[in-house]
């Protein structure tokens, strides 16, 4: 005869928790911190902070194939390709506050190319989901690896983080660099260099 656990699962410990809504639970959290959910100010703040995490997170409902919806094109081109400056908002997955800041890609195509308008889309995808930078700079890149095989991708991701700035050290103006070489831009110091002047002269 199988012994069963005395140890209550969350759900069976706390009933109310697992069948409250989200809107539910957000205004638990302001009673929490010594808020009055039902004041004027805050009546229809769960709403709004649902539609908001909805949003926010809505990277984990969206695929990489879906985003670039057949915008692959056999391209004779075997020249380096370069989006910078591309905006990105995310939130850290430490502390659930934002880090922002820009993203610059490269690659250079082997007989492919991606839509450019693609690109800030799929740095979207991986930067609404609770993250944290140097995964998201690995992600991009192997996101356009998978999608077209080039010669080599790099991504440089410059971000400012408000878990740094609004708490812990405290420090406005720090900021955060990270970069994800593949293929040639790994292996190749001149395309590597190449990248890194060209993402340069925007200053």
């Amino acid at each position: 005869m199988t012994k069963k656990s005395s140890k209550p699962s969350a759900e069976s410990s706390n009933p109310t928790l697992a069948s409250a809504s989200l809107q539910q639970i957000y205004a638990e959290l302001l009673t929490r911190i010594g808020e009055d959910p039902s004041r004027d100010g805050l009546l229809n703040t769960p709403k709004r902070m649902e539609k908001s995490m909805a949003f926010l997170t809505q990277g984990y409902t969206q695929s990489i194939d879906a985003v670039l919806h057949g915008a692959l094109f056999d391209v004779h081109y075997d020249e380096m390709v370069i989006v910078k400056e591309i905006e990105f908002y995310s939130q850290c997955e430490h502390h659930l506050l934002p880090f922002f800041g820009r993203a610059h890609v490269a690659y250079v195509p082997n007989g492919k190319v991606i839509g450019l308008s693609k690109i800030p889309r799929i740095i979207d995808v991986f930067a609404r989901r609770l993250q944290v930078q140097e995964r998201l700079t690995q992600q991009i890149a192997q996101a356009i690896e998978d999608a077209i095989q080039p010669q080599g991708v790099g991504v440089i991701v410059e971000a400012q983080h408000l878990c740094m700035m609004m708490r812990g050290v405290e420090k406005q103006g720090s900021s955060t660099v990270t970069s994800a070489m593949l293929g040639v831009f790994k292996s190749q110091q001149q395309t590597r260099n190449e990248f890194l002047s060209l993402v340069e002269r925007r200053r």
